[in-house]
């Protein structure tokens, strides 16, 4: 059985991290892979980069279960990369998480979260965009989540592995 977990967040909190992080903790956890129309050397986490070319024929062709743009980019999670057991983790959007909701039954959503100036911090640090990329990405980053959808928060303002621990208590299944 395959648990499906989305972890969304402002750019800057450490969700890749915190999600390679948790594979490497534990063999029942593993990220699906997302196909990004950036190239593959831009760095960051582990995707397949396609043209936006490909990006158009592989959504015609229904291979993603969703879909999004977000920062000027195509972003896809491909639907063979939510089958399987164990747990997947997914890092989306959150303008995107009401449908992932919608479409995949018992969908848990973790939002990871960090102080603005940690956010801003982290985002210098990787050097991947122009200063006015980052303030914008720094802008998104009091998104609201959808109304309605349940939610737990990993606060990762510390250490690697702080935030770790918090990401993995938060991915234990709710006790009644």
């Amino acid at each position: 059985m395959t648990r499906v977990v989305a972890v969304v967040g402002p750019s800057g909190a450490g969700k890749d991290t915190l999600m390679a992080l948790a594979c490497a903790a534990s063999p029942d956890i593993r990220a699906a892979r997302r196909v990004i129309t950036r190239p593959a050397e831009a760095g960051g986490e582990d995707f397949d980069g396609v043209t936006e070319a490909e990006f158009a024929r592989r959504l015609a062709a229904g291979d993603f279960a969703l879909h999004w743009r977000a920062h000027g980019l195509g972003y896809g999670i491909p639907t063979a990369e939510l089958t399987g057991a164990g747990t997947v983790l997914m890092n989306l959007s959150r303008a995107v998480l009401a449908e992932a909701v919608a479409r995949i039954p018992g969908l848990t959503v973790l939002l990871v979260t960090a102080p603005p100036q940690v956010l801003a911090a982290r985002l210098a640090g990787r050097a991947r965009e122009t200063a006015a990329d980052q303030a914008r990405r720094l802008d998104r980053a009091g998104f609201a989540l959808p109304d309605g959808i349940p939610f737990r928060t990993v606060l990762n303002d510390g250490l690697p592995q702080q935030g770790l621990a918090r990401f993995l208590d938060a991915l234990q299944p709710v006790r009644a």
